[in-house]
C-alpha cells in the first residue's frame, strides 16, 4: 500500500485509477483499507477543487418535480394556482413563507435549499 497526499491532477488521476483497480476489494484486506483511504482522499481532493454549489429554490423544485414525475399542476395543488406555479418556476414571483413549508412537507425539499437566494 502506497498511500500520499493528493497534491495535484496527477496524482488524483492516479488514485482514481488505482481506485478502480481494487474498488471490489473485500473490506476486511489491506487493498479494501487502501480503497477506503483512497475515498477518503479523492472526496478531500475533489471538495476543494470541484465544489459543487447547492442549486438555488427554483431549480430545487424542478429538480424534485422531475424526481417525483410532476407537472404544473401537481404542484399547484401544493402551493396555489397554476398562474402563481409559473410565475415562481419563471422566477418572477418570489416563494412565500407558506409555500417553503408546503414544498418541504409535501415534497421533501429541505428548508435550506429553498430559503436560499435566487
Amino acid at each position: 500500500m502506497d498511500i500520499k497526499v493528493i497534491k495535484n491532477e496527477t496524482d488524483y488521476q492516479q488514485a482514481l485509477e488505482r481506485l478502480e483497480e481494487i474498488f471490489d476489494a473485500p473490506t476486511d484486506s489491506p487493498e479494501g483499507d487502501e480503497a477506503e483511504i483512497l475515498s477518503i482522499l479523492i472526496e478531500k481532493y475533489e471538495d476543494n477543487h470541484y465544489p459543487i454549489d447547492d442549486p438555488d429554490p427554483i431549480e430545487a423544485i424542478k429538480f424534485r418535480m422531475e424526481q417525483m414525475g410532476m407537472k404544473k399542476s401537481d404542484l399547484a395543488k401544493v402551493i396555489g394556482y397554476k398562474s402563481r406555479v409559473s410565475e415562481i418556476l419563471n422566477r418572477k414571483r418570489k416563494l412565500t413563507l407558506k409555500m417553503i413549508r408546503q414544498l418541504h412537507e409535501n415534497l421533501k425539499i429541505p428548508y435550506e435549499s429553498l430559503i436560499a437566494d435566487y
